[in-house]
């Protein structure tokens, strides 16, 4: 499967994962849950009086990762076109000789590698969903407290009018939270695979269906209504939403790297002796955006693949099923790795409240042209107001060309003209919306 016996080890791969969810992710994990099925099918056939108790037990008992030699499997695996022919092999031997007939009985290599990447999978959603739920906390502590902390709103690259960073980091929350929930749902609807060698368990007889719901039990993963040999939506929703982890990672990670640009300032990564440069001593980099970013580039080429296999032929498909493995498990590696570092980035992040009013006032308030406007309008009308607003924002001072402006001045007070450039009366339903996103996150999960 994997060269290495952990996607963490090696000079790149701790750049790209995290280890607890790698943890789950190495050889040995992946080949404990292979053990785990073959140790689960010999309990469920044996529960449905198919095969001797005795010989489930003795099949179980043998079932330790520890006794195999995952890279040896790997080579083997080149004769088969993949371990688990090998595993079975191994095992078959292990097991006293009266025992032997009952290894693997009436499964097929697909039904095992399925299961066992069903198992990999639900595994590393747990520390992978932890890191998230620091994630969500950290955004929604980010909101709360900046509920009504102005800054510059941007759009299309451009400084457009105020909004809040509580707002801001509203946003960072209902989109991980969203994407937390589609994970989990998926992760939860991870089926077990059974279904011989055609998807009809013609071994077991009239017992199939009461042997493969078995198999889910003693796994702990849900049955499946028949096999899902070529059917493969449960690929399909778990790569979508690891992908779309992906995306809401991506977007806390790239608003940061932005903001805290030089020039703008408004936030800082946190970090003791983190972000330096080879060469530049001065230079303090926003790494986990950098790192998070670079997860966000691999992510779709990762989910692509696994939905370029998905359209499968017969009852059993030459290829396609094959190249979905490294690919689900790369894509759990790098939305780790992503998951672990938005929280580490969201929990240190240093806000400057006093930069961002900076920014703001900056342009000696023509952000607030829309707001001029529309305190004209009723006077004027919206065209004629837009074009006196349009003439006072070309001068060097917007507040000085409004207040020397005979035909603003004949509807507008000093009073209301400083109203009207105070970014806090211009926020519209913002501390709503943070309001709204605090109660759906925090109502969830209590």
């Amino acid at each position: 499967m994997r060269p290495s016996s952990s996607p963490s080890d090696g000079l790149l791969g701790g750049l790209s994962g995290t280890p607890d969810v790698d943890a789950e992710l190495s050889d040995p994990a992946v080949l404990q849950a292979m053990l785990d099925a073959e140790a689960a099918l010999a309990r469920a056939v044996a529960d449905a009086g198919i095969m001797p108790a005795p010989a489930a037990e003795a099949i179980a008992a043998r079932c330790r990762a520890e006794r195999y030699d995952p890279g040896a499997l790997g080579r083997a695996a080149d004769a088969t076109g993949n371990p688990v022919v090998a595993l079975v092999g191994e095992l078959t031997a292990a097991v006293p000789e009266h025992h032997r007939a009952w290894v693997h009985f009436g499964a097929t290599s697909q039904d095992v590698l399925d299961t066992a990447l069903a198992l990999v999978a639900v595994r590393a959603l747990g520390p992978l969903l932890r890191h998230l739920d620091t994630a969500v906390d950290a955004a929604a502590q980010l909101a709360d407290v900046h509920r009504d902390t102005v800054m510059v709103a941007r759009t299309l690259g451009q400084q457009a009018a105020p909004t809040t960073f509580g707002l801001r980091a509203a946003g960072w929350l209902t989109g991980l939270a969203e994407a937390r929930d589609r994970l989990r749902q998926a992760g939860v609807a991870q089926p077990a695979q059974l279904g011989g060698a055609v998807g009809t368990l013609a071994a077991y007889g009239p017992d199939g269906a009461d042997v493969a719901e078995r198999f889910a039990a003693h796994l702990g993963l849900p049955p499946s209504p028949l096999p899902w040999h070529t059917r493969r939506q449960p690929w399909l929703d778990l790569a979508t939403a690891l992908g779309g982890l992906l995306v809401a990672a991506g977007k806390v990670a790239l608003d940061v790297g932005l903001l805290a640009q030089n020039e703008i300032a408004e936030v800082a990564e946190g970090g003791v002796g983190r972000g330096g440069s080879s060469a530049m001593p001065h230079k303090r980099n926003p790494v986990d955006s950098v790192l998070v970013t670079a997860a966000t580039r691999r992510g779709p080429g990762l989910v692509a693949t696994v939905f370029a296999a998905a359209v499968q032929e017969h009852e059993r498909a030459a290829g396609a099923w094959h190249a979905e493995w490294e690919p689900l498990l790369d894509l759990l590696h790098v939305t780790g790795g992503a998951a672990a570092r938005c929280a580490r980035m969201l929990v240190g992040l240093r806000v400057d409240p006093r930069r961002m009013r900076a920014n703001l006032d900056a342009t000696g308030g023509v952000l607030l042209a829309e707001a001029v406007a529309a305190r004209l309008t009723p006077a004027v009308g919206r065209r004629a107001a837009h074009d006196l607003v349009t003439r006072a924002a070309a001068a060097p001072s917007f507040r000085a060309a409004l207040l020397a402006d005979p035909e603003v001045r004949a509807h507008l007070s000093d009073t209301e003209i400083a109203e009207a450039l105070d970014p806090h009366r211009w926020l519209g339903s913002a501390g709503r919306f943070v309001d709204r996103a605090l109660v759906a996150v925090r109502g969830a999960d209590g």
